[in-house]
């Protein structure tokens, strides 16, 4: 069983502010926005959404291969990633290039500031699954990265026969809704956030109902209040896992959509595969950064039990590596 995580592959400098953003923003002048803020932490570390997912895929036992563009600053990230146990044979460096930049601003009430400076990542448009033994493949997810290549990505799954999840969080705001339209049919799945939701019905014009007749399950994750797992005729609510201390909240999602898929490819119920996803979220947010935390298996099914209880699925994650 394999799956493929494409998406954007970046340097992440994440930084922290000591006060709140609603203080310094007047929403009367934000036709005249100019802030800035005086952050007391600075930390640099790897990121990108693809390799954020691949991470967690990887501490659950699983070896995603991860599918991107970077630049010719990469070498000492990929042998980071080989060593994590993601397979990155399907990533391509362009000399002349230099790999994503990721910039966050995060204040005290957890409102992030962002941006994003893609480098290499405008390559994405030349990748492809063609020459792919498409039989060894069980999911793709095609996360954010260049916006035409997204698309692409997602009409060659179709041609192919390739079983595929569309994820176009922060792309959302630079994919028309006519691109949006194109590249969730058919999909297998649709992650999103509950304010990410909101704003690809205003982009398509779709109703729940009607993103439904498009791809076969909506998962959305709704902070606070959990995630949901949406197709026609099924409806489950998943809680969070809560967290002993937040820190970060970068690359959350990232986490929850690798939990996600590690459940898909085993096959469990959403129920439990919601959980996973969730718990993998809580100790992403624990972290500094993205893929700074770490947790064995029996660590992880330890507390899953504390915080959900049992499920006859946990014995077999665990022994996934065996």
């Amino acid at each position: 069983m394999s799956v493929i995580v494409t998406g954007s592959i970046a340097t992440d400098y994440i930084m922290k502010y000591p006060g709140h953003f609603r203080e310094h923003i007047l929403i009367e002048q934000t036709g005249k926005l100019t802030v800035s803020f005086l952050v007391e932490e600075k930390q640099m570390s790897r990121g990108g959404v693809a390799p954020n997912i691949c991470y967690t895929m990887a501490l659950l036992g699983e070896k995603p291969k991860l599918m991107g563009t970077v630049g010719q600053d990469f070498g000492d990230y990929r042998a980071w990633l080989e060593l994590q146990g993601i397979d990155t044979s399907l990533v391509i460096a362009y000399e002349g290039e230099f790999t994503a930049t990721f910039t966050v601003i995060t204040d005290l009430d957890q409102n992030q500031i962002a941006g994003f400076h893609s480098g290499a990542m405008q390559r994405g448009k030349e990748l492809t699954y063609r020459g792919l033994d498409k039989g060894e493949v069980d999911y793709v997810i095609i996360s954010p990265h260049d916006p035409e290549g997204m698309v692409r990505n997602c009409a060659e799954c179709r041609e192919l026969g390739i079983r595929f999840i569309f994820d176009p969080s922060q792309q959302l705001a630079r994919l028309s809704g006519p691109q949006v339209l194109e590249a969730m049919d058919g999909a297998f799945g649709l992650t999103v956030n509950d304010y990410e939701l909101e704003v690809l019905k205003s982009k398509t014009g779709l109703d729940e109902a009607g993103i439904l007749d498009r791809v076969g399950l909506l998962v959305v994750t709704c902070g606070a209040d959990g995630a949901m797992f949406i197709s026609k005729d099924r409806r489950v609510q998943v809680p969070i896992a809560p967290a002993r201390e937040i820190v970060d909240p970068t690359g959350v999602g990232d986490a929850f959509r690798g939990g996600l898929l590690v459940g898909l490819l085993r096959g469990y119920p959403w129920e439990v595969t919601g959980r996973i996803g969730a718990l993998a979220a809580t100790y992403c947010l624990e972290s500094q950064g993205t893929m700074n935390h770490r947790y064995t298996l029996p660590e992880f099914v330890a507390r899953y039990r504390e915080t959900f209880g049992d499920a006859p699925e946990l014995e077999e994650l665990l022994k996934i590596k065996d």
